[in-house]
């Protein structure tokens, strides 16, 4: 489940490697494991309940999404979003479906406790001994970069960066004199294109990157004919990847290959799990919540003249406008072709204003906004129509933001870019992060980063 709506910034692999076998099949082996293992602790008998069990958590977890190149932090942070998730969406059949009383309390708590340890310190197992495996001769794969340009360059430095890939690369083929090339990081410059397939024949090589410009189309089509003799894997790596891909994946038109440059995560199924996420937990939200808003509309009634809910034209999915609700913390109500934003000590903001906002109370009208469809739980923070207009022009890449609804919280926001953007690099940062969560939306990410704004909200120094 985590993996079919775990979306990557790069196009996903489709060849079967001990590293990919590994990733996929860890994490539901360990969850299956501690849960027989908890079993057998607790003498509970097992019978035909625990293999549905078994079932339903393998199910749920296959293939695993944590990818061990990934730095230890975010292993650190998927694992526990990941497990949360897991936790809440088979707690939640157990508890409707009244099975989780086939099973002692003690195992199940037992159970939710310990996995997630035993998943991270498998992953830091499988980490320091994955590499050695790998390294044997047998266990690597012997590749060969054509084009001695950036994006050949990148490639072999991913190769050589990530031992996880399994592939050594020998060196590249170009045409062009040495003084001519680039400086190639140490991996040699092996021949000429011509010499290619020979030496691919001679030295058994079994992956061959043709890091190519489009542009030499006669080229590539001359080197894929000399290929035909070889036994070995091709790959084009299209120099489109020199530009900064959101969501960059294969797909097809009517049998058409394509190849997506810049998309939405919510496509298709990630689309229905994001949209029934928003819906399912804003409603709980706003039910739990309505007498909390409701003391605080009362306050802000009495703070100061003006109507209780303030709203606000922004940008919203695909650059459309629209209507964001907020409860009034200012005495004026911008919403024009000029807005100010609010600042330190701003003498706009009332005293009962100062607490919502600090405490982020002001955002809860939005969760109507969430049921509305109009903006999702967490995303980018829609800015005022006035702002878009402004920092599309001097941001690159601003308006890409929109290609997903806006959100209560975001990316950015946890990450200490919540509040007033007073300066073009601190906004760039901001859509830094923003592009940074279109590019890795997972569920699971959208989970911590609920967690982190309410461990946030209370200590939040960028809140005013």
């Amino acid at each position: 489940m985590f993996a079919a709506i775990d979306r990557q910034n790069v196009l996903r692999r489709s060849s079967f490697t001990l590293t990919s076998a590994i990733e996929a099949f860890l994490d539901p082996a360990i969850i299956v494991s501690v849960l027989l293992c908890s079993a057998l602790y607790f003498n509970d008998r097992m019978g035909p309940h625990y293999l549905i069990l078994c079932a339903l958590s393998f199910a749920l977890s296959f293939p695993g999404n944590v990818a061990f190149h990934e730095i230890p932090r975010r292993m650190l942070r998927k694992q526990f979003s990941n497990w949360l998730l897991f936790v809440g969406i088979l707690g939640t059949f157990g508890v409707v479906s009244g099975y989780v009383h086939y099973f002692p309390q003690d195992l199940l708590l037992s159970w939710a406790v310990i996995t997630p340890f035993a998943l991270i310190g498998s992953h830091v197992l499988v980490r320091s001994t994955l590499p050695r495996v790998i390294s044997m001769g047998q266990n690597q794969r012997v590749a060969v970069v054509a084009g001695v340009n950036d994006i050949g360059i990148r490639l072999t430095q991913q190769f050589r960066d990530n031992p996880y890939l399994g592939t050594k690369v020998l060196g590249f083929f170009d045409d062009r004199s040495s003084d001519r090339l680039q400086p190639t990081n140490g991996v040699p410059i092996l021949d000429t294109m011509s010499r290619l397939a020979e030496f691919v024949k001679r030295h058994h090589v079994e992956a061959i990157y043709l890091a190519l410009p489009m542009a030499t189309q006669p080229r590539i089509l001359q080197l894929l004919d000399d290929l035909k003799d070889t036994t070995a894997s091709i790959y084009f790596v299209p120099d489109i990847f020199v530009t900064d891909l959101i969501q960059g994946r294969l797909d097809s038109v009517g049998g058409m290959p394509v190849v997506a440059v810049c998309e939405t995560p919510f496509t298709g199924f990630s689309g229905v799990i994001k949209r029934a996420s928003d819906v399912l937990l804003s409603t709980l939200i706003l039910v739990m919540l309505t007498p909390i808003m409701a003391a605080l509309a009362v306050g802000v009634k009495m703070s100061s003249p003006g109507p209780v809910i303030f709203k606000q034209r922004r940008y919203g999915l695909d650059g459309k406008e629209i209507l964001v609700y907020k409860f009034r913390s200012m005495t004026a109500t911008d919403n024009g072709a000029v807005v100010k934003q609010a600042t330190k000590n701003d003498q706009r903001i009332t005293p009962f204003g100062a607490f919502i906002r600090r405490t982020s109370l002001d955002e809860l009208p939005q969760f109507v906004n969430v049921l509305q469809g109009r903006m999702s739980i967490v995303g980018p923070r829609p800015h005022a129509v006035a702002h878009n207009e402004t920092y599309r022009k001097l941001v690159k890449g601003y308006m890409v933001r929109h290609k997903v609804k806006p959100g209560i919280t975001g990316w950015a926001q946890v990450n200490g870019y919540r509040g007033e953007t007073e300066t073009v690099d601190k906004m760039e940062k901001r859509i830094e992060y923003d592009l940074e969560y279109l590019r890795n939306w997972s569920l699971s990410m959208d989970l911590w980063i609920i967690i982190k704004t309410a461990l946030l909200v209370i200590k939040d120094r960028n809140a005013y």
